[in-house]
């Protein structure tokens, strides 16, 4: 818990259907605010799952940058990545290319890697003028929502990203991997519990499995931790999906998800899992200079659709590994 000192410190404000949320005085040194306020902040989200800064005021790359260093122990250079981004500096990335109109809907960063951020930072520089927020939502009251039998199987046989990489729908392989070299992609692959089939075309096709609930390496809470329903078909949007079945086939789609023993993830799961996580969503639209800490075991979080322009910097922090979350299934290896 923290302190009501603390609190006060940080005029901390709780109201229900909002991330809690603080105003800063940084005086115009953001970098230096975040440094002696590291403890606090962090103290917050692990007690909220993530906070919204609000007064910092930052404006460039630059300061954000430095922002993003002082208040995470180590960031962490994005592997395995869905969709293509903009780098400005070692560890600090815009945004995902995602179309402004498509919800991204709720899900935990990288949580089909076995080793994921434990913290995730966004900063935004330019608010869009309608939409985009960046919503959140407390893993483990979203798992007490879902049904248990559905809550059983998934901790059982846990989840499976399929992927069918490609030049023209999200990342390509050099993107995702850092590589085009075929060697360095199947080391990375077998290293990382990932089943990988080169096509005729050249194309790259992989399953991993995963598992869908864990436990916070910290506090032991159980959470329900994935991208079932993001990355899933039946999220799309039924224009978009009708247009990469006829494109690509509806077994050789960019990215779907399944149960873990392969069995397709139908409409209705894939519903369900959305509703529950929209009765527990708690969203603030961003202003420019805004900061955002959320811990990503404990706190999933959507980007909703937009309008105008929208700059969002992203980090990726303080890595944890899925063998110190005790994982409910064994990972696919070859």
């Amino acid at each position: 818990m923290i302190s009501s000192f603390t609190a006060s410190l940080l005029d901390l404000d709780l109201r229900p259907g909002r991330p809690a949320m603080l105003r800063a005085e940084a005086t115009g040194d953001a970098p230096n605010w975040a440094a002696g306020h590291r403890d606090a902040l962090r103290a917050v989200v692990a007690e909220h799952g993530s906070v919204l800064v609000r007064g910092l005021g930052l404006s460039d790359a630059a300061e954000t940058g430095a922002v993003f260093r002082r208040l995470a122990t180590s960031l962490m250079v994005e592997k395995e990545s869905f969709a293509s981004r903009r780098i400005y500096s070692d560890g600090v990335y815009s945004a995902p290319k995602w179309p402004p109109n498509q919800q991204m809907c709720m899900h935990h960063e990288l949580s089909y890697r076995l080793d994921f951020p434990g913290l995730m930072m966004f900063a935004c520089l330019r608010a869009p003028t309608v939409g985009g927020a960046t919503a959140v939502a407390d893993s483990p009251t979203v798992l007490d929502a879902l049904p248990a039998a559905l809550v059983e199987r998934f901790e059982r046989e846990g989840w499976l990203l399929t992927r069918t990489y490609n030049d023209e729908i999200g990342a390509s392989v050099a993107e995702s991997f850092g590589t085009e070299d075929r060697g360095a992609v199947e080391s990375y692959c077998r290293a990382n519990g990932i089943e990988f089939e080169w096509q005729p075309d050249g194309g790259l096709r992989t399953r991993q499995r995963r598992s869908a609930v864990v436990r916070h390496p910290v506090t032991g809470r159980r959470c329900w931790f994935n991208q079932i329903a993001f990355l899933n078909e039946w999220t799309m949007d039924p224009e978009v999906h009708e247009f990469l079945v006829d494109a690509y086939g509806a077994d050789a789609l960019p990215f779907n998800t399944r149960f873990g023993n392969g069995d397709p993830v139908g409409e209705n799961v894939v519903d369900l899992l959305n509703q529950a996580y929209e009765a527990n969503t708690a969203r603030e639209p961003w202003q420019a200079g805004d900061l955002m800490l959320v811990d990503n075991v404990r706190t999933a979080h959507s980007r909703e659709p937009f309008e105008g322009p929208r700059e969002v910097l992203v980090a990726m922090a303080d890595p944890v590994r899925l063998a110190d979350c005790s994982p409910t299934t064994e990972v696919i290896s070859r």
